[in-house]
Protein backbone atom coordinates (compact mmCIF):
# COMPACT_ATOMS: atom_id res chain seq x y z
CA UNK A 1 0.00 0.00 0.00
CA UNK A 2 3.37 1.93 0.76
CA UNK A 3 4.14 1.97 -2.89
CA UNK A 4 0.38 2.47 -4.30
CA UNK A 5 0.26 6.15 -2.21
CA UNK A 6 3.68 7.12 -2.75
CA UNK A 7 2.76 6.89 -6.42
CA UNK A 8 -0.38 8.70 -6.14
CA UNK A 9 1.70 11.68 -4.55
CA UNK A 10 4.06 12.12 -7.33
CA UNK A 11 1.25 11.91 -9.49
CA UNK A 12 -0.26 14.92 -7.77
CA UNK A 13 3.32 16.63 -7.97
CA UNK A 14 3.36 16.09 -11.82
CA UNK A 15 -0.37 17.34 -12.23
CA UNK A 16 0.91 20.54 -10.46
CA UNK A 17 3.52 21.12 -13.28
CA UNK A 18 1.33 23.40 -15.07
CA UNK A 19 2.05 23.98 -18.97
CA UNK A 20 0.94 27.48 -18.48
CA UNK A 21 3.07 28.54 -16.41
CA UNK A 22 6.14 26.67 -17.13
CA UNK A 23 6.13 28.21 -20.92
CA UNK A 24 5.35 31.61 -19.53
CA UNK A 25 8.76 31.34 -17.36
CA UNK A 26 10.79 30.10 -20.31
CA UNK A 27 8.74 33.29 -22.50
CA UNK A 28 10.43 35.48 -20.01
CA UNK A 29 7.43 35.30 -16.95
CA UNK A 30 4.70 35.62 -18.69
CA UNK A 31 1.31 34.37 -15.58
CA UNK A 32 -1.10 33.49 -17.81
CA UNK A 33 -3.38 33.47 -15.01
CA UNK A 34 -3.29 37.66 -15.06
CA UNK A 35 -4.19 37.34 -19.08
CA UNK A 36 -7.51 37.03 -20.57
CA UNK A 37 -9.70 34.57 -18.46
CA UNK A 38 -7.52 33.84 -16.02
CA UNK A 39 -6.91 30.48 -16.54
CA UNK A 40 -3.79 28.57 -16.67
CA UNK A 41 -5.27 26.05 -19.63
CA UNK A 42 -4.48 25.91 -23.13
CA UNK A 43 -7.34 27.61 -24.13
CA UNK A 44 -6.63 30.75 -22.46
CA UNK A 45 -3.01 30.44 -23.60
CA UNK A 46 -4.28 30.30 -27.28
CA UNK A 47 -6.32 33.14 -26.94
CA UNK A 48 -3.71 35.38 -25.22
CA UNK A 49 -0.34 34.23 -26.44
CA UNK A 50 -0.93 32.66 -29.99
CA UNK A 51 -0.49 29.26 -31.15
CA UNK A 52 2.97 28.22 -30.84
CA UNK A 53 2.53 29.17 -26.89
CA UNK A 54 -0.68 26.88 -26.48
CA UNK A 55 0.61 24.40 -28.58
CA UNK A 56 3.84 24.41 -25.89
CA UNK A 57 1.37 24.35 -22.97
CA UNK A 58 -1.21 21.58 -24.54
CA UNK A 59 2.58 19.47 -25.11
CA UNK A 60 3.29 19.43 -21.11
CA UNK A 61 -0.04 18.96 -19.83
CA UNK A 62 -1.23 16.51 -21.79
CA UNK A 63 2.00 14.56 -21.54
CA UNK A 64 2.60 14.41 -17.57
CA UNK A 65 -1.27 13.40 -17.53
CA UNK A 66 0.13 10.69 -20.17
CA UNK A 67 3.27 9.87 -17.47
CA UNK A 68 0.92 9.83 -14.51
CA UNK A 69 -1.68 7.28 -16.33
CA UNK A 70 0.49 5.00 -18.34
CA UNK A 71 4.32 4.91 -17.41
CA UNK A 72 4.45 5.85 -13.71
CA UNK A 73 2.22 3.12 -12.19
CA UNK A 74 4.51 0.18 -13.65
CA UNK A 75 7.78 1.95 -12.16
CA UNK A 76 9.59 0.49 -9.09
CA UNK A 77 9.72 2.97 -6.08
CA UNK A 78 9.24 1.14 -3.48
CA UNK A 79 10.21 -2.80 -4.90
CA UNK A 80 8.10 -4.59 -6.77
CA UNK A 81 5.08 -2.50 -8.36
CA UNK A 82 1.80 -2.40 -6.87
CA UNK A 83 -0.81 -5.01 -9.42
CA UNK A 84 -3.59 -3.51 -8.87
CA UNK A 85 -6.13 -2.25 -11.71
CA UNK A 86 -6.97 1.04 -9.26
CA UNK A 87 -3.67 2.26 -9.63
CA UNK A 88 -3.17 3.74 -12.73
CA UNK A 89 -6.89 5.14 -12.43
CA UNK A 90 -5.46 6.55 -8.82
CA UNK A 91 -2.75 8.00 -10.40
CA UNK A 92 -4.50 9.48 -13.14
CA UNK A 93 -6.85 11.18 -11.38
CA UNK A 94 -4.21 12.66 -8.97
CA UNK A 95 -3.03 14.40 -11.79
CA UNK A 96 -5.69 15.92 -13.15
CA UNK A 97 -6.38 17.32 -9.32
CA UNK A 98 -2.71 18.50 -9.16
CA UNK A 99 -3.61 20.48 -12.13
CA UNK A 100 -6.66 22.08 -10.92
CA UNK A 101 -5.11 22.63 -7.41
CA UNK A 102 -1.43 23.06 -8.45
CA UNK A 103 0.92 23.08 -5.21
CA UNK A 104 3.33 24.85 -6.72
CA UNK A 105 1.35 27.54 -8.00
CA UNK A 106 -0.84 28.08 -5.03
CA UNK A 107 -3.43 25.95 -5.67
CA UNK A 108 -4.44 28.17 -8.61
CA UNK A 109 -4.67 26.09 -11.80
CA UNK A 110 -6.27 25.07 -14.61
CA UNK A 111 -9.56 23.42 -15.20
CA UNK A 112 -7.96 19.51 -15.83
CA UNK A 113 -9.36 19.05 -19.77
CA UNK A 114 -5.96 18.93 -21.16
CA UNK A 115 -4.19 16.55 -18.54
CA UNK A 116 -7.61 14.41 -18.33
CA UNK A 117 -6.89 13.74 -21.68
CA UNK A 118 -3.92 12.55 -21.54
CA UNK A 119 -4.68 10.20 -18.76
CA UNK A 120 -7.62 9.03 -21.05
CA UNK A 121 -4.80 8.21 -23.70
CA UNK A 122 -2.72 6.40 -20.99
CA UNK A 123 -5.41 4.15 -19.17
CA UNK A 124 -7.89 3.52 -22.30
CA UNK A 125 -6.32 5.01 -25.83
CA UNK A 126 -9.72 3.53 -28.14
CA UNK A 127 -12.00 6.24 -25.54
CA UNK A 128 -9.75 9.29 -26.74
CA UNK A 129 -11.32 8.85 -30.35
CA UNK A 130 -15.15 9.13 -29.61
CA UNK A 131 -14.45 11.47 -26.70
CA UNK A 132 -12.69 13.83 -29.08
CA UNK A 133 -15.08 13.34 -32.13
CA UNK A 134 -17.58 14.54 -29.56
CA UNK A 135 -15.88 17.49 -28.02
CA UNK A 136 -15.34 18.55 -32.14
CA UNK A 137 -18.88 17.88 -32.90
CA UNK A 138 -19.92 19.76 -30.07
CA UNK A 139 -17.72 23.13 -31.11
CA UNK A 140 -18.53 23.02 -34.60
CA UNK A 141 -22.25 22.85 -33.47
CA UNK A 142 -22.40 25.44 -30.43
CA UNK A 143 -18.73 27.20 -30.84
CA UNK A 144 -18.61 26.59 -26.92
CA UNK A 145 -15.48 25.27 -26.06
CA UNK A 146 -16.57 24.93 -22.48
CA UNK A 147 -19.73 22.78 -23.55
CA UNK A 148 -17.67 20.67 -25.89
CA UNK A 149 -15.23 19.74 -22.97
CA UNK A 150 -18.01 19.04 -20.85
CA UNK A 151 -19.90 17.05 -23.11
CA UNK A 152 -17.40 15.22 -24.10
CA UNK A 153 -15.94 14.15 -20.82
CA UNK A 154 -19.33 12.99 -19.68
CA UNK A 155 -19.30 10.80 -23.06
CA UNK A 156 -16.00 8.81 -21.96
CA UNK A 157 -17.84 7.07 -18.53
CA UNK A 158 -20.74 6.53 -21.41
CA UNK A 159 -18.07 4.58 -23.88
CA UNK A 160 -16.79 2.48 -20.79
CA UNK A 161 -20.73 2.14 -20.08
CA UNK A 162 -21.11 0.67 -23.66
CA UNK A 163 -17.50 -1.55 -24.19
CA UNK A 164 -15.68 -2.43 -21.19
CA UNK A 165 -17.87 -1.90 -18.10
CA UNK A 166 -15.12 -1.73 -16.01
CA UNK A 167 -15.94 -0.27 -12.43
CA UNK A 168 -13.06 1.51 -12.03
CA UNK A 169 -13.05 3.41 -15.39
CA UNK A 170 -16.36 4.07 -14.95
CA UNK A 171 -16.11 5.67 -11.05
CA UNK A 172 -13.06 7.10 -12.82
CA UNK A 173 -15.07 8.43 -15.82
CA UNK A 174 -17.86 9.13 -13.51
CA UNK A 175 -15.35 11.36 -11.02
CA UNK A 176 -13.93 13.27 -13.67
CA UNK A 177 -17.17 14.35 -15.19
CA UNK A 178 -17.82 15.89 -11.66
CA UNK A 179 -14.86 17.86 -11.40
CA UNK A 180 -14.72 18.86 -15.16
CA UNK A 181 -18.18 20.61 -14.33
CA UNK A 182 -17.87 21.81 -11.36
CA UNK A 183 -14.05 23.10 -12.91
CA UNK A 184 -16.50 25.25 -16.00
CA UNK A 185 -19.05 26.51 -13.23
CA UNK A 186 -18.12 29.73 -14.65
CA UNK A 187 -18.37 29.10 -18.10
CA UNK A 188 -21.96 27.58 -17.43
CA UNK A 189 -23.06 30.77 -15.85
CA UNK A 190 -21.98 33.36 -18.43
CA UNK A 191 -23.69 30.55 -21.17
CA UNK A 192 -26.90 31.04 -19.23
CA UNK A 193 -26.38 34.63 -19.26
CA UNK A 194 -25.69 34.80 -23.10
CA UNK A 195 -22.01 36.34 -22.42
CA UNK A 196 -19.84 33.31 -23.37
CA UNK A 197 -17.41 33.67 -26.09
CA UNK A 198 -17.35 31.41 -28.66
CA UNK A 199 -14.84 29.88 -31.07
CA UNK A 200 -16.35 32.18 -34.40
CA UNK A 201 -13.70 30.25 -36.65
CA UNK A 202 -14.71 27.15 -36.06
CA UNK A 203 -19.05 27.73 -34.86
CA UNK A 204 -20.28 26.50 -37.75
CA UNK A 205 -23.68 27.82 -36.99
CA UNK A 206 -23.08 31.68 -36.31
CA UNK A 207 -25.21 33.90 -37.31
CA UNK A 208 -24.34 35.07 -40.95
CA UNK A 209 -23.64 38.97 -40.88
CA UNK A 210 -25.59 40.66 -43.47
CA UNK A 211 -24.31 42.97 -46.20
CA UNK A 212 -26.40 45.65 -47.42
Amino acid sequence: MLDFALKVVVAYLLGSLLGGLIIGKLRGGVDIRTLGSGNAGGTNALRTQGPWFALGVMVVDVGKGWLAAAWLPSLELLGSPVQSEWLPIACAAAAVLGHVYPIWFGFRGGKGAATLIGTVLGIQPWAAIPTLIMWLAVLLLTGYVGLATMIATAAFPIYIALTTQSPPLMAFGLAMTALVIYTHRGNIGRMRTGTENRSQRLWLLRPRSRTS
